[in-house]
């Protein structure tokens, strides 16, 4: 009992103080046409000013702080010159300490990751690396606007895996034109590279980008809502009968690969962030910086604050927050665990919105527990907003 009051009190701790952090780099060689993230692509002129103002940014959390994972994202870390990503990673963890057993992980395009690059990662001690593959068929890449082909991809793994620890894959399902064996084609050549860890996403058509532009001009066709229920569900199935632990709706892992940074984030844990477009949370508060490049260069070179956006979460809405990610966890939500964290119960937030969604088998509640059941997983985005509205 005393260990487990223990370790709801450091669980509270970590939302005030955060242990994890996250660095976000925007430069790409090439922005896809499907990607909405906070990147800019022909810039690299910025890359000198852009260490410059993280360095600044960084220096207004006024002392080094120590965490237990650190993740630089993008963008693509690894499409800065040698001596920028050593100087970027230099920087990292001298403000965000890692701390004994700390994960260490940078995104990095295929086509980038070279035996130098490597040598950089594994130099600064990185531990984890999360190679942006989306696919192993030549076409369908071409479809995707991606910058390397699939030796890059094995490429790659072949060159990280004697120094990182870790190596990750993302992969992209439901391309235009991609058939349900094209798919599986997919699976089978990313288990084959055995990576320690698979992400794969449902292409999305987000608006402000250019493959949304071309879905609504006809250039483009979505896949239909069943064939992509196929593609999903057969990754489920196949990567977990290749000895992957499906532990999160997206993401799948070896045993004691899983990603710890994202599932901090997806326990409702604190955390920093610095770099344009980052969102932070620390102390309740969730701020997300300007997402132009410029604009955050300016805002920061000049002493300005880079916040686009604050909100403190009251306690009820941290605790709706609290549930919607924690259920994207395949473990679910505890009750006695969602109430420790929370101050609420379920039922009293949630009670009848659960059992709605249990009765129609959306979700399985076992008294003590509430998880997706697979059909759940199905159309979990599409029951978070009416759970978050109860």
């Amino acid at each position: 009992m005393k260990a487990a009051l223990s370790e709801a009190a450091a669980e509270r701790a970590a939302h005030k103080q955060p242990r994890a952090a996250y660095v976000h780099v925007p430069f790409c060689r090439h922005h896809c046409g499907y990607c909405n993230f906070t990147v800019v692509a022909g810039r690299d002129d910025l890359a000198e000013s852009y260490l410059e103002a993280l360095a600044r940014e960084l220096s207004w959390l006024e002392r080094p702080r120590r965490v237990n994972s650190l993740f630089i994202g993008g963008g693509t870390p690894t499409h800065l010159p040698l001596r920028l990503l050593d100087r970027l990673l230099e920087l990292a963890t001298s403000w965000f300490v890692p701390q004994s057993g700390c994960e260490i992980t940078v995104e990095a395009n295929p086509g980038d990751v070279s035996a130098e690059v490597v040598g950089v990662l594994a130099g600064r001690g990185v531990t984890r690396l999360s190679l942006g593959a989306q696919s192993l068929n030549r076409a369908k890449l071409l479809v995707l606007e991606r910058d390397h082909d699939p030796d890059d991809v094995r490429s790659a793994v072949d060159r990280a895996r004697p120094h990182i620890g870790s190596v990750s894959l993302d992969l992209i399902f439901a391309a235009p034109g991609e058939t349900l064996d094209d798919w599986r084609a997919d699976l089978e050549g990313a288990i084959e590279l055995t990576p320690d860890h698979i992400s794969t996403y449902g292409l999305t058509y987000e608006r402000g980008t250019t493959f949304y532009g071309r879905l609504l001009k006809g250039e483009l066709v979505r896949n239909d809502d069943e064939q992509e229920r196929e593609m999903y569900l057969t990754a489920v199935d196949r990567l977990t009968a290749a000895g992957f632990e499906h532990y999160e709706v997206s993401n799948f892992a070896r045993p004691g690969h899983r990603c710890r940074h994202n599932e901090s984030t997806w326990l409702g844990r604190g955390y920093f962030a610095v770099g344009a477009g980052a969102a932070r949370y620390v102390d309740g508060r969730r701020e997300t910086n300007h997402r132009s490049t410029t604009t955050y260069l300016h805002r920061v070179l000049s002493g300005q604050s880079p916040v686009a956006e604050s909100e403190l979460l009251g306690p009820e809405d941290r605790a709706r927050e609290l549930l919607v990610l924690g259920m994207r966890r395949r473990e679910g939500v505890e009750r006695a665990w969602f109430r420790e964290q929370s101050g609420f119960t379920l039922d009293e937030l949630f009670g009848p919105s659960l059992a709605e969604y249990v009765s129609r088998g959306l979700l399985e509640d076992t008294g003590t527990q509430v998880r997706l059941s697979r059909e759940g997983l199905l159309v979990s985005d599409a029951m978070w907003p009416i759970i978050l509205r109860t």
